[in-house]
């Protein structure tokens, strides 16, 4: 259930209420692909990181170590030891992105694994009981993730599919949530909007899914080939008929800088890679724009990541140990970037929450927009 708190323009403060705790929103999801956040941050890491959700890859976990195995070892929750809402996405993006070879048909899918190449069918009904083995609190709907440009007519025949689809995911998780054996009985879903830049399909998508009254809607299809003005395009075509009840989901974005506008433009949930991944190559956020921990300057700098951060690794390391980790070929110096830029990103929502409830969101966006993508 999503309540609304209040609203500063179009920007939302609100909370989702779900069976694992209560998510303050806008919220940043910290992606956990297979059931682990890359650069051996664990689970019980997280807390100490101001994490509220955790993501995980359905595509990934079906293939290893399997969905069902996960399901007799208790579910995530109790495989990875994180006991806060999770959110699952259906492993659309992935069979889409992964896969060199798909047959997409009405039924689903039938794509070959990236892992060894064996042949594998998922469609509605299937990324359903993969997320019900799963046990997420919330499960995203198997949709058709297209790149972007994309051809006006395929995008528009994709929209339809991606309903239909849909409409089938629903039917198969009411009828999950109602199994004696099923783990998650109250578990959600989230429908995605499609349509690639074309206003017109967005806004037809969007009316046609907010029918069907799920718990959340996302908007998809964005962050993989357009350009930030596009996206944010986007977000004000589609937003203005997305439920005002209902938590809304920007997939797979962003920078620090993409967020401050996606809030700006009523966006209440976020996921990204990018925090960790940056981290694993050196690069780490703060509130005075990136650094490159792999620059000499800081071979003798013996200041924090960033002097503005209190995180656990800014209140005890310095630069100069951190560089010296990462020329040295030490897994320290990943662990260490990740946890500083997880706990940057969820501190941005943390303040940006903070700074919806003072009514002073517009001068925040307007002071960080221009700071946080900065090259130091």
């Amino acid at each position: 259930m999503y309540h609304l708190i209040k609203n500063q323009g179009r920007a939302r403060r609100g909370e989702i209420i779900t069976p694992h705790g209560t998510i303050q929103t806008p919220a940043f999801m910290n992606v956990a692909t297979c059931g682990a956040i890359k650069g051996a941050v664990s689970a019980l890491d997280l807390k100490e990181l101001r994490c509220q959700v955790q993501l995980c890859n359905t595509y990934h976990l079906h293939l290893r170590p399997g969905d069902e195995n996960v399901k007799k070892l208790g579910g995530l929750h109790e495989f990875t030891r994180w006991d806060g809402p999770i959110l699952t996405d259906s492993g659309g993006f992935q069979v889409f992105s992964l896969a060199k070879l798909r047959n997409i048909k009405e039924e689903g899918v039938t794509f070959a694994s990236h892992i060894d190449g064996h042949r594998i069918f998922m469609g509605p009904e299937e990324s359903m009981t993969i997320q019900s083995n799963l046990g997420s609190t919330i499960a995203m709907a198997f949709d058709e993730c297209i790149e972007n440009p994309a051809e006006y007519d395929y995008t528009k025949r994709s929209c339809d599919r991606t309903y239909r689809w849909l409409c089938r995911c629903k039917n198969k998780m009411r009828e999950l949530n109602s199994l004696e054996t099923t783990i998650n009985k109250k578990q959600m879903l989230f429908g995605i909007n499609q349509g690639s830049t074309y206003d017109d399909l967005r806004i037809e998508h969007m009316k046609r899914i907010r029918e069907l009254d799920l718990d959340g809607y996302a908007v998809g299809g964005l962050a993989v080939g357009e350009s930030a003005e596009e996206m944010y395009h986007i977000l004000d075509v589609v937003g203005e008929h997305m439920p005002e009840d209902k938590p809304r989901y920007l997939m797979g974005v962003g920078t620090p800088v993409n967020i401050l506008e996606a809030v700006y433009r009523g966006i209440d949930m976020f996921d990204c890679v990018m925090p960790t991944r940056n981290a694993r190559h050196a690069n780490v956020f703060t509130w005075s724009g990136r650094r490159n921990m792999n620059n000499e300057k800081y071979s003798l700098d013996t200041e924090p990541l960033d002097n503005e951060c209190d995180c656990p690794v800014c209140r005890n390391f310095t630069r100069a140990y951190i560089r010296h980790l990462f020329k040295s070929g030490e897994m320290l110096a990943m662990r260490l970037c990740v946890m500083h830029n997880v706990y940057f990103y969820n501190t941005l929502l943390m303040r940006i929450r903070e700074a919806l409830d003072e009514d002073r969101y517009e001068q925040f966006y307007l002071h960080y927009r221009d700071i946080l993508d900065k090259r130091i």
